[in-house]
């Protein structure tokens, strides 16, 4: 990622990520449990429910070799099956700085 002048920080563009992508399916407690700690630290969050987006689900297969786990999270080009909160942190800190949530 290219860095602002002055070493502001980096630059975000219109390829650059907005929030994090999650993909979740209802009923899923794990899920449930990860959103609610991600949001409740200020993670911004793309959800995307796998049942309801064959798309999204299509993806998750591929993540997940050929399964529907979820919650299944994509931040930039790291890919995470049922990860853990400090996981997301450490690939948002790699992937995509501007979305780490302050404090």
């Amino acid at each position: 990622m290219d860095r602002a002048p002055s070493g502001l920080g980096p630059v975000v563009s219109e390829d650059t990520p907005q929030a994090v992508t999650f993909y979740w399916r209802p009923g899923c407690g794990f899920c449930m449990a990860l959103e609610r700690r991600l949001g409740g630290i200020g993670v911004p969050l793309d959800k995307r429910n796998i049942w309801e987006d064959p798309e999204a689900a299509a993806t998750v297969r591929s993540i997940a070799n050929g399964n529907e786990t979820v919650p299944t999270v994509v931040v930039g080009g790291a890919r995470m099956v049922n990860p853990s909160v400090d996981r997301v942190l450490e690939a948002i800190r790699a992937e995509a700085p501007h979305l780490e949530p302050a404090g």
